[in-house]
């Protein structure tokens, strides 16, 4: 028995990633266009940096010091490296650089960076050139630069000092003379006391300047040390055209698959089989083999080509086998075996395929053993009985011609229909009628239905698109069972969600999904399938009463029902 809350149940994360990832490789264009724009771009870089060399050096900052060789005697953690940094970008900088490399000061500033090692006083000088001993005459210009400029800063700093404690002193020397004259020519004790506690004091105050001008032009200036000169580098800059292949691949990958993830958010289109599972709460009995050769999965011979629809012949095996399943699968459905009625439809559009699977699960009911009738309830466009051949290998007269008649449907004719090896089956072809909702609400097709509930008896209704007319929705009360057939990669999941509301509006149910290939006329771009067009309708459905005009209706020729 079919299970439709197990498909329902939610898949393991790692299902889950395989099956996101087999969606994202249906937008195969996207990836390749990806994979061709990275490689192209690394390609790119690798040779335009073929002709550039770079050339480094490094230069330790220090800050100026009195004795450096006194324990504990350093000022490095005074140092802002990231001001230092900012200094050496300096337009000063660049100036000087430039007359030392008699260069153009913007081609040269262009061509700087400046870094700093994380957790040490050391700056690193890159200069990119044309040449390679360019590069390293540029970086050199720019690291003397820098330094020359720090150290014309911190003398210019220890000239303005000293001329500040200069302007101090001298006005206390020369106060300190005046006293000494004083006390040379005072006859008081009491007097000299006081001026020589004056001097003293004055003195003391005399020798802590001469002692801080002495510490400030004994300061060592030296701005930094040039642990890395800059040498002509042997190789061009870049990681090569290897390297850059590589990474331009893993970025263009990267790209696709973000631009493929993209399209997958925005696509309309169903994705996957459990988004078919989820929009139609139905599970996927099945699905159609694409056959080499064919334009979809809906043709087929038996054996001699005598049935175009009849799946079986020669290179139609795995066709045959799938359909077997499904009607297996069908089988084995509470829902199916209680009414044994199915529904037959597609979501919308034209083809082959869903008539294929009515006349293709008739036929492996009719291999089980079952007395099957294959209706044809598609009263606009009919076309089963001129596709098949009767059991006596003779198509009937009124199958190749038509002519005026009354437009009564079902007229009671029963079409016995060789299914090969599988036996037989019998067809009620369709006709054009007046009025197909008044037909396929009648008593007499009621009653051509109501033939499933003699014991082993299936019927097996073929309508139109269920989106198209609204005949599916007016037979799925009376049949009960739906079997959806469509390509996933070409039917929207609005479409399956539409069809399953009207499907649950009649009290019916969807009792699986048949799933195929594109078939002819249909075309594909990134994925999304252009639903074909559904046949234009004839002129009566365009009419309020649904009824064709009179001089349009055309009815076989009289015919007597097979015994």
């Amino acid at each position: 028995m079919t299970d439709v809350t197990r498909a329902e149940q939610p898949q393991d994360e790692p299902d889950l990633l395989r099956d996101q990832f087999r969606q994202l490789i249906r937008y195969r264009a996207l990836l390749v266009a990806g994979l061709l724009i990275g490689l192209l771009g690394g390609a790119y870089l690798a040779f335009s940096g073929a002709d550039t060399y770079t050339a480094t050096s490094e230069v330790r900052v220090r800050a100026a010091i009195e004795d450096p060789f006194v324990a504990g005697a350093t000022a490095d953690k005074n140092i802002d490296i990231g001001t230092e940094r900012q200094s050496a970008l300096s337009s000063s900088v660049a100036d000087a650089a430039a007359r030392t490399a008699d260069a153009p000061v913007a081609t040269m500033s262009r061509c700087l960076q400046i870094t700093n090692p994380p957790n040490t006083l050391v700056l690193r000088f890159t200069c990119t050139a044309s040449s390679a001993q360019r590069a390293a005459d540029w970086v050199n210009a720019f690291t003397k630069a820098y330094l020359d400029d720090r150290q014309a800063q911190t003398k210019a700093t220890v000239t303005r000092m000293v001329a500040s404690y200069q302007s101090q002193l001298d006005p206390m020397v020369a106060q300190r003379n005046d006293l000494l004259d004083q006390i040379e020519h005072a006859k008081s004790s009491q007097v000299v006391g006081t001026l020589v506690s004056s001097q003293t004091n004055l003195l003391s105050r005399i020798i802590e300047l001469n002692s801080d001008i002495s510490a400030l032009r004994a300061l060592d200036t030296t701005p930094g040390v040039v642990i890395k000169p800059g040498v002509a580098p042997s190789a061009p800059a870049g990681p090569g055209l290897p390297m850059m292949l590589g990474l331009g691949a893993v970025v263009g990958v990267t790209l696709g698959l973000l631009g493929a993830w993209v399209r997958l958010v925005f696509d309309p289109t169903v994705r996957s089989d459990s988004e078919v599972t989820r929009a139609l709460g139905a599970p996927v009995l099945g699905t159609l083999p694409r056959l080499r050769g064919r334009g979809g999965a809906g043709g087929g011979g038996n054996g001699g080509g005598r049935n175009g629809l009849l799946a079986g012949g020669r290179g139609d095996g795995r066709l045959a086998e799938e359909y077997r399943a499904i009607a297996f699968r069908l089988t084995h459905d509470k829902r199916f075996a209680d009414r044994r009625r199915v529904l037959v439809v597609a979501p919308r559009g034209t083809g082959d395929t869903p008539a294929a699977v009515a006349v293709n699960l008739a036929a492996s009911f009719a291999e089980m053993g079952m007395e099957v009738l294959l209706v044809e309830a598609d009263l606009r466009t009919p076309a089963l009985s001129t596709r098949l051949r009767t059991a006596d290998g003779a198509r009937p007269g009124w199958a190749r011609t038509s002519g005026p008649g009354d437009g009564a449907w079902p007229a009671g004719l029963q079409i016995p229909i060789d299914a090969g090896e599988s036996g037989s089956f019998d067809l009620v072809p369709g006709r054009r009628v007046r009025n197909v909702a008044r037909a396929l609400t009648s008593a007499p097709a009621g009653r051509l239905f109501a033939e499933a509930d003699e014991p082993g008896s299936v019927v097996v209704v073929l309508a139109p698109p269920v989106l198209a007319y609204a005949d599916a929705v007016a037979l799925a009360d009376r049949v009960d069972g739906l079997v959806v057939v469509c390509d996933p990669r070409a039917v929207h999941r609005a479409d399956l969600e539409r069809v399953r509301e009207l499907i649950d509006a009649t009290g019916a149910a969807v009792l699986g999904v048949v799933l195929h290939s594109a078939e002819p006329g249909t075309t594909r771009r990134f994925g999304l399938g252009r639903r074909p067009r559904p046949a234009a309708p004839s002129a009566h459905a365009a009419r309020r009463d649904g009824e064709l005009p009179r001089e349009t209706v055309t009815t076989p020729p009289e015919r007597h029902p097979v015994p």
